[in-house]
């Protein structure tokens, strides 16, 4: 199958899906087609029980189909960017403390929590894997997926602060994750090989984020600049989609945290946006233009979740441990939650409900999925791809479908005007 056929089908399908949950289940749209998608997956798979040779093909091509090359060479940048682009930026700047403070101490909180309780479990069953690994799969499911949840909170009307508070916390956190991804791989893959320092893997983190960070910076100043001598809204657009496709590229050359650069670009230009670089003319084109991008590969992204499915070898044993994956990954959530609540608690006000809302919003989707598929081969890679695939799968659509009244219930703790 050639890719223009492979990108084909991928449309076609997810536009299938999408009328299918519009007209008929109603759901939103990432709940609706992972199980559209779900129920696909199978499908195809019962009809290759039955030798259909269609099912087959099928089957076969979504099998050597590259999930993390997807996203991370493709999908990652625009929905980032554009994630960035729509947040309320003035908020997010006045909570740029707090949201820092969890994107870095939850993140690594989680990651070793969840380490050490599933390097547990696993040993308990006789799957044992090594601490690095254990942590390598911290790193892999504690980034929270925004894309899930965010709409959800805006159709609850939470108040804006923990709007902003627990959307700039995703943003900053799956940058930092795929970055804790990349440095522990290179330490569990250095197994019978010289360890890294503390020193040297202190330095890998810092160039990786801290040049991903300065690197964002510098490519939205430079749009900015760009941007506000012209007034033609095509120009406009082709400018920022070289700041994510070109400025991805570049970062991935520099080994530079590409993912954090584009949330970087993305709220600077979004916030010089709101302050009438683009005319008046332009900026209702601009805006469209990214969100549609933003809705239509995101509905891509998780209809290829739902269909990644077939390709993930499942056992009774690994689906049971996927389970009991689930209350660790809660657990862990909520304990990292609650260290910087309770360190920020004298500074900021917080709702009742933000740690209700942070823990149980704290969706996994497909950044979780594709550092699952990129874990070295070995024993390890399919154990954590199948745990990985049943938390994302619990958290999309039991914590998506109820997420709606937990955030109705923030919304009527305190005035617009707390968070």
């Amino acid at each position: 199958m050639t890719p223009f056929q492979l990108i084909s089908l991928v449309v076609s399908v997810t536009a299938l899906l999408s009328f299918i949950n519009r007209r008929y289940l109603r759901l939103p749209t990432t709940i609706g087609v992972t199980l559209a998608g779900l129920a696909v997956s199978v499908l195809l798979l019962g009809l290759v029980g039955l030798q259909v040779p269609a099912a087959e093909t099928v089957v076969k091509v979504l099998g050597t189909f590259k999930f993390n090359d997807v996203l991370f060479q493709g999908l990652l940048s625009f929905l980032l960017f554009a994630g960035a682009l729509s947040l309320n930026t003035g908020e997010l700047f006045r909570q740029r403390t707090a949201v820092l403070t969890f994107a870095l101490v939850s993140t690594a909180l989680s990651i070793v929590l969840v380490g050490a309780l599933v390097y547990g479990l696993l040993h308990l069953v006789g799957l044992g894997v090594s601490w690095p690994f254990a942590l390598l799969f911290g790193a892999i499911i504690s980034p929270t997926d925004p894309v899930a949840v965010l709409d959800l909170l805006k159709r609850a009307k939470v108040p804006a602060r923990l709007e902003a508070l627990v959307a700039g916390e995703s943003l900053f956190n799956d940058g930092i994750g795929v970055v804790a991804f990349a440095v522990i791989a290179a330490i569990a893959s250095g197994a019978g090989h010289a360890s890294p320092t503390p020193l040297a893997v202190a330095g890998l983190f810092a160039q990786e984020a801290l040049g991903g960070v300065l690197f964002g910076a510098v490519l939205g100043y430079l749009a900015y600049l760009l941007l506000r001598q012209v007034d033609d809204y095509v120009v406009e657009v082709l400018i920022t989609l070289a700041v994510v496709t070109g400025g991805y590229a570049l970062a991935d050359l520099l080994h530079l945290s590409g993912p954090l650069a584009m949330v970087v670009a993305g709220l600077l230009i979004g916030q010089l946006n709101d302050r009438g670089v683009l005319s008046d003319t332009s900026k209702p084109h601009f805006d469209g233009f990214w969100h549609l991008t933003d809705e239509i590969l995101n509905t891509g992204l998780f209809v290829l979740i739902a269909l990644e499915v077939v390709a993930v070898s499942f056992s009774p044993l690994t689906l049971l441990l996927g389970l009991a994956c689930v209350p660790i990954v809660l657990f862990s959530r909520a304990v990292s939650v609650q260290l910087p609540l309770s360190l920020l608690g004298r500074r900021y006000s917080f709702s009742p409900f933000t740690a209700q809302v942070m823990t149980w919003g704290g969706l996994r989707g497909g950044i979780a999925v594709a550092l699952a598929f990129s874990v070295p081969p070995g024993p390890q890679h399919d154990i954590f791809l199948v745990l990985t695939y049943v938390v994302v799968v619990f958290s999309i659509v039991v914590q998506g479908l109820t997420m709606g009244r937990l955030a109705r219930r923030a919304a009527g703790a305190l005035p617009e005007s707390a968070a």
